[in-house]
């Protein structure tokens, strides 16, 4: 198993810093305080990919060639140009062109991606199939992109075909004989570009995301700080989750 964390970065490099606009600096997209929430993976012995850029330098969930995950709905897109509460993240006339985008797809996107598929190759050498879970988390309310408050664990398999049915009802089985935490299955978050292209089930890659809410685990709010204490009603629930895909995977 692979545990995947594209948007847990906060760095931002030098260059590209002075031209991003003040609000930047909060980093307020950001998947906050995934590696600490999934600690317990690495005495499960599982691997774990983190992102170190912020997804305001170049979002790595995003295809390369920007196309819209979501047809006719609002999103951010491979370098994004403002905030998910749409503030400007650039100084005027200070905005990527398509040498510059390129430059971060070659310098930043595709590192990740290529230690991703690697990892995953070398899994599914060793192992014969393999599982990516896809960790994100979101603010519970954001009106860009949802009406209302989102569920607390919103899964996506691309509509059942990133991943196997047996795998998705492992985990969905899991999910659901609990009452304290309200969840969806391809909701509004049917799993981004890396769940949908990595996630080939005919050649033995079964990809699933978990998109959280972020009030489970930390405060919402700025300074965005990690509560360990809240955070210890959720992580027995994501490990049994998560030792229900590893049981489905084994062989």
């Amino acid at each position: 198993m692979l545990v995947s964390m594209p948007h847990a970065g906060t760095d931002i490099p030098d260059e590209v810093a002075h031209t991003l606009a003040p609000c930047a600096a909060a980093r307020a997209d950001t998947d906050w305080h995934l590696p600490e929430l999934y600690g317990f993976l690495e005495e499960m012995g599982i691997s774990t990919i983190s992102a170190r850029w912020s997804r305001y330098l170049i979002d790595l969930n995003r295809p390369p060639e920007d196309t819209n995950l979501y047809p006719g709905l609002d999103t951010t897109g491979l370098c994004p140009l403002d905030t998910f509460g749409r503030e400007r993240l650039y100084r005027d006339g200070m905005e990527p062109d398509g040498a510059e985008v390129q430059r971060r797809l070659a310098r930043y996107w595709q590192p990740y991606h290529a230690q991703l598929r690697a990892e995953l190759d070398r899994l599914k050498m060793e192992h014969g199939r393999v599982v990516l879970w896809e960790a994100h988390s979101i603010a519970s309310i954001v009106p860009r992109f949802f009406d209302g408050k989102l569920p607390d664990l919103n899964f996506g398999t691309a509509e059942g075909t990133s991943c196997a049915p047996g795998l998705e009802a492992a985990v969905l089985d899991v999910a659901r004989a609990q009452e304290r935490f309200s969840i969806a299955l391809n909701g509004r978050f049917k799993g981004g570009h890396i769940t949908r292209h990595y996630g080939q089930p005919a050649s033995g890659v079964h990809a699933i995301q978990l998109e959280k809410c972020q009030y489970l685990y930390m405060n919402e709010a700025p300074p965005f700080e990690y509560r360990p204490d809240v955070a210890a009603t959720l992580q027995p629930l994501l490990r049994d989750m998560i030792g229900a895909a590893v049981d489905w995977v084994r062989p």
